[in-house]
């Protein structure tokens, strides 16, 4: 289904006053003041507007005594989740998109094109994916915004890259190569059914954080909470190596027709 464009973005990405006020809103500072406001006792008075505008149930949320303390704490609320029993899940609820990577190239991610060198910042790393699959989960606000480990493994390696913090609604996407410009953190994990696989949790727009829990025993547990966006949309990413997975003939046809599956914390992937 083809997303409405917001007037504001519209301006923000295609007029030259609006590329100049973006200049300003993509910076991380900015990001980390709305991040500070949003976590003061003030913001909660937006929490059941927020709620209403995206249609958000409360069944099965854990509600603190005395109700939620700001909105970032709404935003990062804790929800029981059903997990799958298959080797591979998804990491959280949103929108998939599964991708061929061709070479060192994955093309057309919401319209984006770049390598995998400037994604991980890691030729070597980028030479393990190539001709292998990108899955690329897209969180809306409406979504919940805490994630999971999607495979059990080592971590082997654990990286944060800055950057600046576009939005990640399509609009955006088309006029700049998003994902490799965004803050990100991604750790590589090898696990025992699909060998190494690279989980990369990307931020956006008004986002200053990423915040996951310290890996337990430096091992990625299946289904395990990874850790939270706080405020607004953003994305998750994994890369599979070649031939290293099946997945169910749903995502994979969802992704030759370019579009996106809703898929919950915990599904089944394989």
């Amino acid at each position: 289904m083809k997303q409405k464009e917001s007037p504001i973005l519209r301006f923000c990405y295609h007029t030259i006053p609006g590329r100049i006020l973006l200049r300003v809103l993509i910076s991380p500072s900015i990001s980390k003041l709305c991040g500070l406001f949003m976590d003061c006792r003030a913001s909660a008075v937006f929490i059941p507007f927020f709620r209403r505008a995206n249609a958000i149930t409360m069944k099965g949320v854990e509600i603190p005594k005395g109700g939620f303390s700001s909105f970032n704490a709404f935003f990062c609320r804790k929800q029981r989740r059903t997990i799958g029993d298959a080797a591979l899940l998804s990491p959280c609820d949103g929108l998939l998109t599964s991708i061929p990577i061709h070479g060192n190239q994955i093309f057309d991610i919401k319209h984006t094109r770049f390598s995998l060198e400037d994604l991980l910042h890691d030729r070597t790393l980028a030479k393990e994916f190539e001709n292998g699959t990108a899955l690329v989960f897209r969180l809306t606000p409406a979504h919940y915004h805490r994630y999971a480990y999607a495979a059990d493994g080592e971590i082997l390696h654990w990286r944060r890259i800055s950057g600046v913090l576009h939005t990640v609604r399509p609009i955006c996407t088309r006029q700049v190569p998003v994902f490799a410009q965004n803050a990100r953190e991604y750790q590589v994990i090898l696990t025992k059914e699909h060998g190494k696989l690279v989980q990369m949790e990307i931020g956006a727009m008004l986002i200053g954080r990423i915040t996951n829990e310290a890996p337990y025993g430096k091992r990625a547990i299946r289904g395990r909470e990874k850790g939270r966006f706080e405020f607004g949309g953003s994305t998750i990413l994994l890369l599979l190596q070649k031939d290293a997975a099946e997945l169910q003939k749903k995502f994979l046809e969802a992704g030759r027709d370019g579009g996106e599956l809703p898929v919950t914390y915990g599904e089944n992937l394989i």
